[in-house]
């Protein structure tokens, strides 16, 4: 219904993009994950405690594969607002459905939406719809054992693995047959 009113008010030439969007804290603390030894020997994995990290604001388009992403020291109205006036003008001519969840960072009346995002808020309680958890569990899948000495080793890998991202494998983790669905039926009006 959201698609077929923007439709109507949107210029020749315009798109209206599904975005989703959600963000993730990436930190020194190992993370730990399986590990494949020979029959008999315990597996021994190096592990850092320490915990200093970032978040990574992010908005994926499960149709296309494309991806936004930006860091941000802590999770907060004020670093969600300086991410959607960065998305918006990523974003151009172009109009945006963001998908998010309702974290009081999302939700404040403190938040001045860009004219061309328009949120659409999933249900309490449910990361589940939010297809951009499944890129953060693929993301986070890569880092496993690793050991950073820095933060900005951390981000230094983490900028290569967004690098190395192809809009197939954004699409693959993404694409929610319910959301493609909608998508393609709101295009055939």
């Amino acid at each position: 219904m959201i698609l077929l009113s923007l439709k109507k008010l949107l210029a020749p030439g315009k798109c209206v993009r599904y975005l989703c969007q959600d963000e993730t804290r990436v930190g020194l603390k190992t993370l730990t994950g399986k590990v494949i030894t020979a029959s008999g020997v315990k597996p021994t994995v190096e592990v850092k405690w320490q915990r200093d990290n970032f978040w990574i604001y992010g908005a994926i388009e499960p149709l296309t594969g494309k991806h936004f992403q930006s860091e941000y020291p802590k999770l907060n109205g004020d670093y969600f607002q300086q991410f959607l006036d960065w998305l918006s003008q990523q974003l151009g001519g172009d109009y945006a459905i963001l998908q998010i969840d309702q974290a009081p960072a999302h939700t404040s009346s403190a938040i001045r939406w860009p004219e061309n995002i328009i949120p659409l808020l999933q249900p309490s309680h449910s990361p589940e719809l939010n297809p951009i958890e499944r890129l953060w569990q693929f993301l986070k899948k890569l880092l496993k054992n690793e050991l950073f000495s820095s933060l900005q080793n951390l981000r230094d890998r983490i900028q290569q693995l967004f690098d190395q991202l192809t809009f197939e494998q954004v699409m693959s983790v993404s694409s929610y047959n319910f959301i493609l669905e909608a998508l393609f039926y709101a295009a055939s009006y």
